[in-house]
């Protein structure tokens, strides 16, 4: 059941890179295609966390996050092999542990984050994010569903 959680885990990371290394390759930083009226593709560096939080830290966030992203993986599989039989939670923790290696992989490589995804409405900007930003919201958004869930049903989430 682990392997089972462990290759989606895996496909949101070869989704995510994937990507990323099609934006890169045709798109010169800061470029934009206005995709439709709310929606562009930009290609951006992120120094910092989830909608450029600590950004302008001066490089000291680089670090602070991939070892925060180490901790976090480590501890998701641990509970992903405990609780591998709770579906939604093991779904959840498996697209946060996508999201956060593949983001970890960028900080590794480059330095930052690569985002691209841009939503806007007039001249209000959505912070540009990534399919690995996706996968963890997606995944927390599950979390909370379960949580709630068990809370109802007077359960225990899963």
């Amino acid at each position: 059941m682990l392997s089972r959680w462990l290759g989606l885990s895996a496909l949101v990371i070869v989704l995510d890179q994937l990507s990323k290394a099609w934006i890169i390759s045709h798109f010169g930083y800061g470029e934009t295609l206005v995709v439709i009226g709310v929606f562009n593709l930009v290609l951006v560096h992120n120094t910092g966390a989830a909608f450029s939080f600590l950004s302008d830290a001066g490089g000291m966030q680089r670090w602070l996050f991939s070892i925060i992203a180490i901790v976090a993986s480590a501890w998701i599989v641990w509970l992903l092999r405990r609780h591998a039989m709770q579906t939604l939670f093991a779904l959840a923790l498996s697209m946060i542990l996508g999201g956060a290696l593949g983001n970890l992989i960028d900080r590794i490589s480059y330095g930052y984050v690569v985002d691209f995804l841009q939503f806007h409405w007039d001249d209000h900007y959505f912070p540009a994010f990534n399919i690995a930003d996706s996968a963890i919201t997606c995944g927390a958004f599950i979390l909370i569903f379960d949580s709630l869930r068990g809370k109802r049903h007077g359960t225990s989430a899963g």
